[in-house]
């Protein structure tokens, strides 16, 4: 028997395919389950989520949980992607749900003035700033 995540599959490559043509998207099993099944073909959620598992284990996707309200989301992870770095903030938009990738300078002062003034340090991975994104706030007027 093959070992764990070497056995390939066409439903994990098609997983992969649709993770890799969406690059720093951040989808939950359920947005994927709904992909595949809006393309006739569908993909059972304990077969996305035990997919998703290896991929994780490989590297080749990071798993987000937010907050204690909102499912874990999955992205893939390009080589050349910020987050493969130790660092990787997020905003989300409290209107859509978008989460979007931080990755500037400001949020490492940040980071580094709250260890330096005020003895914290922050989980990079872990944060999250609240919000409303430009689309929605564009819709809003």
């Amino acid at each position: 028997m093959a070992a764990k995540g070497q056995y390939k599959t066409k439903q994990r490559e098609e997983l992969l395919r649709y993770l890799r043509k969406n690059p720093g998207a951040h989808l939950t099993a359920r947005d994927l389950s709904r992909h595949f099944e809006s393309q006739g073909r569908p993909i059972g959620t304990a077969t996305i989520y035990r997919q998703l598992d290896v991929m994780i284990e490989e590297g080749l996707v990071h798993k987000y949980i937010i907050d204690e309200n909102s499912s874990a989301c999955f992205a893939y992870v390009d080589p050349a992607d910020h987050c493969r770095k130790s660092v990787c903030y997020h905003c989300k938009c409290e209107k859509c749900g978008r989460l979007i990738h931080l990755d500037c300078t400001e949020i490492a002062a940040l980071q580094s003035h709250l260890a330096e003034r005020h003895g914290f340090a922050i989980d990079p991975m872990r944060t999250v700033f609240y919000g409303v994104c430009a689309d929605c706030r564009e819709a809003e007027q």
